[in-house]
């Protein structure tokens, strides 16, 4: 999922970058490991001493205690040298003056991590680009977003939104039964002709693979499917046999900024019962006063009695968003075995993600990972509209835009021969957006969803730079 930018604000790579980064917590530290890895020259600042200290014992990296949002601490990290700025800190208005102050001292590019909204809503009487912010990521507003898609499209093990929400990138367990299995993709396009879709990516034994129309599925297949949100009950349909069956009754452990985002979110559209477990009292008793229409419980999220007291066998759904992510798997293995059809779990250790599935859960989100997306696109220069990764998957996810004189404007995507490891989904033009096929041709000015391997990704990037 892609966090809002509040700016169209670019920076040009540059071989290496110069990256401050302000806060060693988990995301500092994860997007300090990615920076590190390709190449960049990043300087770490953070208040805690033992944060450092395993900062310098496990990255290639400098790092040095002291406040990101005094001016010293800034120029003692080489702030005049920087071409970015990433204030990532649990506190809000530490993360603002950081960026306020790089900014003033003339750093190109200032990214800050916002929890409120209040800088960001448009009804907000300060905005983020008052204060020299360049861009806002909002990690938990993002997990919340894709905990909601994933809860309404109860067979999907993974949910994006392209386009503005006229795409929608759903992930697929093929399972016995499924209509698909040993049928060619080709076979498989020609007997829904009707409908707009394309199958982009297929998670096989450990291993991914970007089909062509040769391929045939097979059981236990993680399949990955592009489609215009209109048609994805139909697509699901016709590739599982079954159909997505709605979701009315929704369980949610935790009450902190995923959790009451998510009540939010899914309070709106159709109508659902929503039940939300928070251990703090107060706020507890804030969120039942904030959000309409949800019944807020007062009590232990790892409390199984307490659960089961409360009707989770009855729900829905299960959506496990504390900060305890060991609770939040265990309670969905609960939540599974009492028959709750649709379980999704907030984790932030990345190696638990492709192990939840395999132990039954249906989804799993990662705020880190929506970060690092977000500070990979900055990287790329400004024909990369946005950057994606799906957990498990070994393939980016690309929206990139066709500049004057590129080579994937020279002809139809089959004269152009796209290499394989390559495939390109679907075309934005605006308003219009379009399912690619061998036949359709891209424009200058036009923007794609493009799948590519790691290996290929550069290749992919510079048939969409200009001459």
């Amino acid at each position: 999922m892609f966090p809002s930018a509040n700016s169209t604000h670019f920076i040009e790579r540059k071989e290496p970058l110069r990256v401050l980064i302000v806060g060693a917590g988990e995301v500092g530290f994860d997007i300090a490991q990615m920076l590190s890895s390709e190449g960049h020259d990043v300087v770490v600042i953070e208040r805690d001493e033992d944060r450092v200290t395993a900062v310098r014992d496990r990255l290639d990296v400098m790092a040095i205690v002291g406040n990101g949002a005094a001016s010293d601490t800034l120029k003692a990290a080489g702030v005049d040298r920087a071409d970015m700025m990433i204030a990532v800190t649990t506190v809000d208005e530490v993360n603002i003056i950081a960026c306020m102050m790089a900014d003033r001292l003339g750093v190109e590019t200032t990214i800050a991590r916002i929890r409120s909204s209040e800088y960001t809503d448009a009804e907000s009487v300060l905005r983020a680009g008052d204060f020299g912010i360049d861009f806002v990521i909002h990690p938990e507003e993002s997990a919340a977003e894709e905990a909601a898609r994933l809860i309404r499209r109860a067979g999907a093990t993974d949910a994006l939104s392209f386009a503005d929400g006229r795409l929608q990138l759903l992930g697929m367990k093929i399972e016995t039964n499924a209509p698909v299995v040993g049928k060619k993709l080709m076979e498989i396009a020609s007997s829904s002709s009707d409908l707009h879709y394309r199958i982009m990516a297929i998670r096989r034994g450990g291993r991914t693979i970007l089909p062509r129309g040769d391929e045939k599925l097979r059981l236990d297949d993680q399949i990955f499917i592009l489609s215009f949100t209109e048609d994805v009950p139909q697509v699901s349909k016709i590739l599982s046999g079954k159909r997505d069956r709605g979701i009315e009754h929704v369980m949610i452990l935790g009450g902190g900024h995923v959790g009451a985002r998510l009540a939010r979110t899914l309070r709106q559209g159709k109508k659902k019962s929503i039940k939300l477990i928070e251990p703090d009292r107060d706020r507890a008793r804030r969120l039942a006063e904030a959000i309409e229409d949800i019944l807020v419980i007062n009590g232990d999220p790892t409390d199984i009695d307490l659960l089961v007291a409360e009707g989770l066998g009855e729900m829905d759904a299960l959506a496990a968003v504390t900060q305890d992510e060991e609770s939040n798997l265990v309670t969905c293995l609960m939540a599974k075995h009492l028959g709750v059809r649709k379980t999704v779990a907030l984790l932030s250790k990345r190696a638990y993600i492709p192990i939840s599935q395999a132990i039954g859960l249906d989804a799993a989100i990662n705020i880190k990972l929506a970060v690092s997306a977000e500070v990979s696109r900055f990287l790329r220069g400004k024909h990369v509209l946005s950057v994606a990764t799906i957990h498990g998957v070994d393939a980016e996810i690309l929206e990139l835009r066709a500049h004057n004189g590129s080579a994937v404007t020279r002809g139809t995507l089959q004269e152009i021969s796209v290499p394989r490891g390559v495939l390109i989904g679907a075309i934005i033009d605006g308003t219009e957006v379009r399912i690619a096929t061998g036949r359709t041709k891209i424009h200058t000015g036009q923007s794609a969803i493009v799948f590519s391997l790691p290996q290929m990704t550069e290749k992919v990037e510079r048939l969409f730079q200009g001459e």
